[in-house]
């Protein structure tokens, strides 16, 4: 028998009529109704509000006006496809169909991740970049044993290295490296007496990751400071995305590779291979060491960026995918009824 779904909503003129021409067809094309209101669903409702009454039939999809004429044209379209897939697949067919009308526990499960996916990845970030926050608190308050954990938990991470970090409950935020050039502020080596840090096969490099701070100058983040901005911002996107009801469009991808790509990509391999000291590359790519600012604005950008572009996309998936579910709901509802 064909399922016949009616995207409607209470009340509709045209949805009864198109329910009257339904019941009229009944003995002639034999199916099942099954109505949808848009209204229990935004994406639905955003989706069919100026369309309806919409009639999906098989593979095809009728929207207003809709004519008795073009509901049995379709019935009969449909039923001779049906026909056909029932001689070439025969017990595979009626395996679909089986599955398209049970609702499973994982069926549920979709339907409630795809409602709650964004506070899903909110939380999840949030926690992702707030536990690094944790370890200098729990420096502070003497426990150190959880704090050396998140530490060690993130090394793999994330380079620690301490001037490029935050520092928490210290004289100042943080301690560049001289080399990058910011007045007014006591440099790493100023403060520990590491030396040539700028040289990237310096093994001293090894004690500046290494090195969680102490009581006068504070306890360093466990994430550097590009890191922090890339998960703040996309949490902070999300939580802006969750605001508008998700409806943003997605960023255009030449926006995002400008706007999110180009400014870390600049800053970050610039300062990466400038400071390997190779004799062909110096004319033209001078020492660079980044400022706690550039890192920040570069992996804020990047993150915010990224996650706009993505959010959205992510999104239409899960349209897609409540609508596929509702409509298997109904008509699991409509067959357990029926038995």
């Amino acid at each position: 028998m064909l399922n016949v779904t009616l995207y409607m909503r209470d009340p509709c003129e045209l949805c009864e009529q198109v329910k009257k021409d339904l019941k009229a067809l009944e003995n002639k094309f034999p199916h099942r109704l099954v109505e949808v209101n848009i209204d229990s669903e935004p994406a639905l409702k955003e989706k069919y509000g100026n369309q309806i009454p919409v009639v999906e039939i098989g593979p095809y999809k009728l929207k207003a006006p809709i004519t008795s004429q073009t509901l049995e044209m379709t019935l009969g379209a449909a039923g001779d496809r049906r026909g056909q897939l029932e001689q070439v697949d025969g017990e595979k067919f009626q395996q679909r169909v089986h599955n398209g009308e049970t609702v499973s526990k994982s069926d549920r499960l979709y339907f409630w991740i795809s409602r709650h996916y964004l506070a899903i990845i909110n939380w999840i970030v949030f926690i992702y970049v707030g536990l690094p926050f944790l370890a200098p608190i729990l420096m502070k308050i003497g426990a150190e044993l959880p704090a050396k954990i998140i530490y060690t938990i993130y090394s793999p991470l994330c380079h620690q290295f301490a001037f490029r970090s935050f520092f928490l409950f210290g004289e100042q935020p943080y301690y560049p490296l001289k080399e990058a050039g910011m007045v007014g502020v006591k440099t790493l080596e100023q403060v520990t007496g590491f030396q040539n840090l700028a040289d990237p096969f310096n093994i001293s490099r090894i004690s500046a990751r290494q090195f969680i701070g102490n009581a006068a100058l504070g306890y360093k983040v466990a994430f550097c400071e590009r890191d922090v901005a890339i998960y703040a911002a996309i949490v902070l996107f999300g939580l802006i995305y969750s605001v508008t009801k998700r409806r943003l469009p997605s960023l255009h991808w030449s926006l995002w590779f400008l706007l999110g790509i180009v400014p870390i990509g600049i800053d970050g391999f610039w300062q990466l291979f400038s400071q390997f000291n190779w004799s062909w590359l110096i004319s033209y790519m001078p020492y660079y060491e980044s400022t706690p600012f550039m890192r920040v604005l570069t992996g804020g950008l990047f993150g915010f960026m990224t996650a706009w572009f993505a959010f959205p996309a992510l999104e239409e998936s899960m349209k897609d995918t409540r609508e596929i579910l509702i409509k298997k709901f109904a008509v699991s509802n409509i067959s357990l009824r029926a038995g």
